[in-house]
């Protein structure tokens, strides 16, 4: 092993754990968690040790199998890439840690299916943060899609319907990016991303290399399920098991919104993304606003707190896709900010619903009475939580949102600040409507007494939600460093801000 294929073996550590689980786990449910945990811890350094290579040495490529570009898989390497396979794997270890307790308590004697798919899961998720070639993306991302289908199929009550309905979709979202590759190849006769970005500047074919643009961004929305396209994922992550939805919220729309960022600028150029179809730009902005406002007003609609978790999910894909779209350094750097912030923010609140589950055994608003008292440690990392998602400082959210926020004063674009705005208000509201529920209400008839011992989770729930409460506040406080020696070098070259 050597320092230049490490992550190589950051991704095929949890594919091969899937398969030991699948066989070792049949035998006996007690080689799951040490084989899971044993994989992804083992990610996790690597991809720390991978991140501190590229911020030291550089970027750098890597071909699979000395097969030389076009022809063969190139792997990139660089500061954006390492930094989201270091989330990756560092999420996945975290909610592994409470899924394993949730995944015995609701889906007992199926453990090891559940598993088997899960590790897959996260071992296509590390892919796709790091290929360079557009097919193998596609490939991936279906890798990924099929296994998000299963997790969620597994899920009680309408789950299997909710999991159809995403399937639909998906398909959907992966047949438009298919297509926009598919128009890709026939104008430049290669797959690889480099290579295309280097031979579209030559072509004479605005129409065409539109045409595919347009369908690589739709399938991509799709599957971020940016406002309006969003209507399969709150029954889907909803419903889920509880031990799939605190791994797939947290990562699979953050790492679509990288995947956009990767097409936008790996295969097309800034200035052709943003500057060559006149009103573009601006309407993607809008539409990111209307996203934001639509969102958090439907998820003031909601009395189930995973339900109304869902729709801050989506409001926030508005946050990275408007940020993105803003066309200058600091509102980029607020959307790669956000990628990292949000999915830590999405952990700990899935995490501290999970752990609300196990013990109330529901998520509905009329079953948190108390909660402050029965579980105090839950409810306080919880409170981290949704400080940091409205935005209150020193934890992380507060400086994503001020980045975007500048980004959006600078750009003129005053429909996103609104947005912005409004979302923390709206975000302040769910969130201290649910404060007054389990603080100040007391516990009633049909949940357990507010005079009984601690009730908080099992150490396996637990102890991953106090760490994820804890980064939420060390990532704010370190802001500045992650900026300067990590976001700033993935802006593309004269977006500083």
């Amino acid at each position: 092993m050597t320092s230049t294929n490490l992550h190589m073996y950051v991704m095929m550590a949890p594919l091969l754990a899937a398969f030991a689980v699948n066989l070792l786990g049949r035998v006996s449910r007690a080689w799951i968690g040490p084989l899971s945990l044993g994989a992804l811890t083992f990610s996790t350094i690597g991809a720390l040790l991978t991140l501190l290579r590229v911020l030291h040495h550089g970027a750098y490529r890597y071909t699979v199998g000395n097969w030389q570009p076009p022809f063969g898989i190139e792997l990139v390497i660089d500061p954006l890439s390492a930094l989201m396979l270091l989330l990756v794997s560092g999420v996945a270890l975290l909610a592994t840690c409470s899924a394993l307790k949730s995944v015995q308590n609701e889906l007992p004697g199926r453990e090891h299916l559940f598993f088997t798919l899960y590790m897959i899961l996260v071992a296509g998720l590390l892919g796709l943060v790091l290929t360079g070639d557009a097919f193998n993306l596609y490939v991936l991302l279906e890798i990924t899609s099929i296994t998000t289908y299963g997790l969620i199929a597994m899920g009680s009550g309408r789950a299997a319907l909710s999991s159809f309905n995403y399937i639909i979709m998906g398909s959907i979202g992966a047949c438009f990016y298919l297509l926009g590759v598919g128009y890709l190849y026939i104008l430049t006769g290669t797959l690889n991303m480099a290579d295309i970005a280097s031979i579209l500047p030559g072509l004479n074919a605005p129409a065409a290399i539109a045409t595919a643009f347009a369908f690589l961004l739709v399938g991509l929305w799709v599957k971020m399920a940016l406002f309006p396209l969003h209507i399969w994922l709150p029954n889907a992550y909803s419903q889920a098991p509880t031990g799939a939805g605190v791994m797939i919220a947290p990562l699979m729309t953050k790492v679509t919104i990288y995947l956009m960022i990767r097409v936008m600028f790996s295969i097309f150029s800034p200035d052709y993304t943003f500057f060559a179809h006149a009103g573009v730009q601006a309407g993607i902005v809008w539409a990111a606003s209307l996203a934001i406002l639509c969102a958090s007003g439907l998820a003031l609609a909601q009395r189930n707190l995973r339900r109304m978790l869902t729709y801050i999910l989506i409001a926030e894909v508005g946050y990275m896709v408007g940020g993105v779209w803003l066309a200058n350094g600091t509102g980029m750097t607020g959307a790669m900010l956000h990628i990292v912030n949000d999915a830590l923010m999405t952990l700990c609140l899935f995490l501290a619903a999970a752990a609300i589950i196990y013990r109330t055994g529901s998520l509905e608003f009329d079953r948190l009475h108390g909660l402050y008292r029965r579980m105090p440690l839950t409810m306080a990392a919880f409170t981290v939580g949704a400080f940091s998602m409205i935005g209150i400082p020193p934890t992380c959210g507060f400086f994503s949102k001020w980045y975007l926020l500048l980004g959006a004063v600078q750009a003129q674009h005053w429909e996103f600040v609104a947005a912005l705005l409004a979302s923390s208000l709206i975000n302040a509201v769910l969130f201290f409507r649910l404060f007054e529920l389990a603080y100040f209400k007391p516990a009633g008839e049909d949940v357990p007494s507010a005079s009984q011992p601690c009730g908080d989770a099992p150490p396996l729930l637990l102890s991953p939600l106090v760490l994820t409460a804890v980064a939420l506040l060390v990532v704010g406080l370190g802001t500045g460093p992650l900026i300067e020696n990590v976001i700033r070098l993935a802006l593309p070259p004269g977006f500083a801000p």
